[in-house]
């Protein structure tokens, strides 16, 4: 739902997140494009390139009337010159077409615009399969679909790394991208793509790759079939500058040295081609970059747009810093934080200052009232063996009957951190701790982090417990909720789990596990491993019939060079059943919490709704998958991953078609969104598409995500007034009809124990809990709101720190070999998935020795024949035809450019297949843990 009464502020920009060393504002003065239009006054006044926005009443009229619509703009990173937002209605996207009609709005800004009469709407060609329109989506699968638990991210949003073609679109002309007003340039590149196209067979090899999919034509297009329009619209507002306004590039003198312009700006050009280019004043620059502009060529810098004038085609900016040398990886990496508005600045000494200062610090006596005491019970963490913050334990013991009593026990961060305070409003700003390849950007200070709250062995711990008395079979008994105090007895890793999983009758040697604190044996943590893996294969297998979806998706590691920090190698994570064991449960927990809160708090509670995928996307994606011959039912989560499990065998080709096919269906694929449930009307809005529950929230990282301490918050107010935490037997009462479902997520209204009334949190109040966080349903949503924005920052940095890290592994270790299967066929073009690597990539038939290449379509199937050159004078050229799922060989190679690498096609025959299915793991659905 939304609220255009409060999102019509937009955000001031200000000092960056995280700018703490960045150049404080300069006075810039007038514009380049004021100063050009004064001193060529023969011209007369200088015209506007850019509309002038509309005013905040109008556009707040224009939405609530249904004639203007808002969304958040994406630029195709491979097209800079086209832009999208979604269509309201879930159909096929509305097309902004250059940049003039984005109208100086940027990447992921919240924009409203007015659709152009119908005859200037895109004409999407009869024979395009539509898949270039769509590429201008980045990795947004939310990570409940994919599944974590890895500080490593996926690589599937490659399509936002530099690509081979980026450098052609720069020549130094007046026209950011090219196009300016040209509407008749464009109608005559029509015409002569389409010759190029229809002439079968006599394809011209150089022509331009960038518009051989779908065009505009200025004629009349009511006669053109209506699936063959996309409407298009023009920006006439920016509800939201939620782009950074920062871009890291590089420096360069203007190219007309005679223009007043020359003598006091530079050029900023920068490195994402989304953002347009940067006067930049001199006084800024380097003192002898005018003289030396040379030494300063491989020199990233970060930049600031601090204005974007009506008349100027490019933007006015402020220089920041210099980073260092592009290619390097801390230069590069503080490039990606700062454009993506990441605080990586230390925590202040106001905020330090609301932490214990009397260290070390022990948990006050008090606090043992309070809680319910679970230091004596079988507690311990499991996560991959280079975490330093562990917020989630675990515990199994077996009762009465056969059944179990396992407990989530997660750290009680809200406890270090006081509402109002200098450290709550650092961490709400933050919203989430960002993981790169090298290292963490932590959402609180590392004293809390890795110390205060981190479950550590051997030290007694805040915790905020999720117990349930469970069968074999995994169907709740009961389940209770409470403040506790914990004393994990030892720190597994994933391996060690593993380990124990796989030899449950072996015994393991000392050496080979992590200690195990005197009151526990080795054996009795070994048990309730497996116990917990027997109740989580149940619960799984129970929500897979339930009908939830799982996108398997391969994750790469990197193994680091400790001296220079330089990629040695990297291999595809490996997701494991002591993965799952940990997923499985934190999704329970999650559930569980999920219904807790909003039973109590029907206005106010935080959850996590995930929509079901883009319509045009899935009809697309129905209609390929006909095409093909694969019987795929999408009707609905359980239905899809249904189909992915039994479509296909396992031998190599089938491993691989499937992994193409599971690409494809990610791309349909919408975020995962925070929301307050009292802002959306309708429930059914409330579910979780891929989890396909009714409530889902986030509980279980609350170290790394302030949505959880907000949750943690409201779980509290639950359970004031409630003897939660004063014994072992209060509260484990069954619910009143326990026959229901495998778990909890079947039985929304019987949640187990103190059940509030609806209507409200119970008036008197238990010591321990809190009243109620003083928030209004439209405050909370604005903090879900700022929560998913710097979610999907922190995707994104993550995605680039992983693409940063393989181009430098390509360029140290490569070329680098794989097998690869066809993902998409265009005209000139086809892409692949980079199968050893998760990697996907374009190639071009111009960067390929061949004689000849035609496309055409084999009844509907779209195809490339590639005639190679021959390789001796005795040889004849070889034919390879290129379809869609077809097998192909590889190679990733550096280009010249710092940090850009291409891949090429091997010559068919040259050596036999690489064998890459034993490096292949994959990713599992669901709630994620680092």
């Amino acid at each position: 739902m939304s609220h255009p009464d409060y999102r019509l502020n937009l955000r001031p920009l200000g000092t960056p997140r995280g700018a703490s060393s960045l150049a404080g504002p300069r006075g810039v003065g007038a514009s380049p494009g004021d100063k050009k239009s004064k001193s060529k006054t023969i011209r007369g006044k200088k015209k506007s390139i850019f509309e002038t926005y509309l005013s905040k009443e109008d556009v707040s009229e224009g939405l609530k009337r249904g004639t203007l619509i808002q969304g958040v703009l994406r630029i195709n990173p491979k097209k800079f010159h086209e832009a999208f937002i979604p269509s309201p209605d879930g159909d096929r996207d509305i097309f902004i077409d250059g940049v003039v009609a984005r109208n100086r709005a940027l990447n992921g800004d919240l924009v409203v615009v007015n659709l152009l009469p119908e005859e200037q709407w895109k004409v999407i060609k009869p024979e395009s399969n539509d898949k270039e329109t769509e590429g201008a989506y980045e990795s947004d699968l939310p990570e409940e679909l994919c599944g974590s638990h890895l500080l490593q991210q996926s690589l599937k949003g490659y399509n936002d790394s530099p690509d081979v073609i980026i450098e052609a679109q720069f020549d130094d002309s007046d026209s950011e991208d090219g196009h300016g007003n040209t509407q008749n340039a464009l109608v005559d590149g029509v015409k002569k793509l389409s010759v190029c196209v229809h002439e079968k067979g006599k394809e011209d090899a150089g022509a331009p790759v960038t518009k051989d999919e779908n065009t505009f034509m200025s004629q009349d297009t009511r006669a053109l079939p209506e699936k063959s329009l996309q409407r298009s619209a023009k920006v006439v507002y920016i509800l939201e500058k939620k782009h950074s306004r920062a871009a890291t590039g590089f420096l360069k003198l203007l190219a007309d040295k005679n223009s007043e312009l020359f003598r006091k700006y530079a050029l900023f050009s920068p490195s994402d081609h989304r953002v347009p280019r940067i006067y930049v004043p001199l006084k800024d620059c380097p003192q002898d970059f005018v003289t030396r502009p040379k030494d300063y060529a491989n020199t990233l810098f970060v930049c600031r747009i601090v204005d974007w004038k009506e008349d100027s085609n490019f933007a006015l900016g402020q220089l920041a810093k210099s980073l260092g040398q592009a290619g390097e990886i801390e230069p590069e990496t503080e490039g990606i934080l700062t454009e993506y508005g990441v605080d990586f600045s230390d925590f202040s000494s106001e905020v330090l200052e609301c932490l214990p200062q009397d260290l070390p610090w022990t948990i006050p006596p008090e606090e043992f009232s309070k809680r319910r005491d679970l230091r004596k019970d079988c507690v311990f963490t499991i996560d991959p063996s280079t975490a330093r913050d562990l917020d989630d334990a675990l515990s199994c013991k077996p009762v009465a009957d056969g059944n179990f009593e396992v407990g989530v026990h997660i750290a009680d961060v809200s406890y270090f951190v006081p509402e109002g305070s200098s450290l709550d409003k650092v961490a709400a700003e933050r919203a989430t701790s960002v993981y790169l390849v090298q290292k963490v950007v932590p959402m609180l200070p590392r004293l809390l982090c890795e110390e205060l709250c981190s479950l550590n062995p051997m030290t007694d711990k805040l915790t905020f417990s999720v117990i349930w008395t469970l069968t074999p079979k995994g169907k709740i008994l009961s389940e209770w909720f409470g403040q506790t105090v914990i004393r994990s007895c030892t720190k597994l890793s994933y391996e060690h789990a593993q380990s124990m999983i796989e030899g449950p009758t072996r015994k393991i040697p000392e050496e080979e596990l992590p200690p195990v604190s005197p009151e526990h044996t080795s054996e009795e943590v070994h048990r309730a491993v497996l116990n917990l893996h027997h109740i989580a294969k149940e619960l799984r297998q129970q929500r897979f019939v339930d009908g939830a979806l799982r996108l398997d998706q391969l994750k790469l590691a990197f193994t680091l060079d400790h001296e220079t920090g330089l990629p040695q190698g990297c291999h595809v994570y490996e997701y494991r059943d002591s993965n799952k064991l940990v997923e499985e449960f934190m999704l329970l927990a999650n559930m569980a919490v999920a219904r807790k809160i909003h039973c109590t708090f029907p206005e106010r509670a935080l959850l996590r709704r995930h929509p079901p995928p883009q319509t045009k996307m899935l009809n697309d994606l129905v209609e390929f998958c006909d095409q093909m011959g694969l019987p795929m039912d999408f009707s609905s989560a359980g239905a899809l991953n249904k189909s992915l499990m039994e479509t296909f065998g396992d031998d190599k080709y089938s491993l691989a078609r499937k992994e193409v096919l599971t690409n494809m269906c990610s791309r349909p694929m919408q975020m995962a969104l925070y929301f307050c449930s009292g802002v959306l009307q309708d429930q059914a809005q409330f579910r979780h598409y891929a989890l396909n529950v009714p409530l889902y929230t986030h509980f279980t990282s609350p170290i790394r995500r302030f949505a959880d301490v907000l949750v943690h918050r409201l779980l509290a107010a639950t359970l004031a007034g409630h003897q939660g935490g004063l014994s072992s037997a209060q509260g484990s009462q069954a619910p009143s009809d326990p026959g229901q479902g495998h778990h909890a997520a079947q039985n929304p209204a019987k949640d187990g124990t103190h059940t509030a009334p609806a209507s409200g949190p119970p008036t008197t109040l238990c010591p321990g809990y809190r009243e109620l966080p003083d928030v209004e349903p439209d405050a909370l949503q604005k903090q879900a709101d700022h929560c998913n924005d710097r979610r999907m920052a922190s995707k994104r940095v993550q995605e680039l720190s992983t693409s940063l890290f393989f181009a430098i592994l390509v360029k140290e270790s490569g070329p680098l070999e794989s097998e690869a299967m066809v993902m998409g066929v265009l005209s000139q073009a086809f892409d692949v998935l980079v199968l050893r690597y998760g990697v996907q990539k374009r190639i071009y038939c111009n960067a390929l020795p061949l004689q000849s290449y035609r496309f055409q379509k084999v009844g509907k199937k779209p195809e490339l024949t590639l005639v190679w050159e021959p390789e001796g004078a005795e040889q004849g050229p070889a034919q390879q035809v290129v379809g869609i799922f077809s097998l192909v060989e590889v190679v990733l190679r550096a280009e010249a450019t710092a940090l850009k690498y291409s891949a090429i096609l091997k010559r068919p025959g040259t050596e036999g297949l690489l064998d890459w299915q034993d490096e292949q793991g994959g990713q599992d659905l669901a709630e994620e843990q680092d």
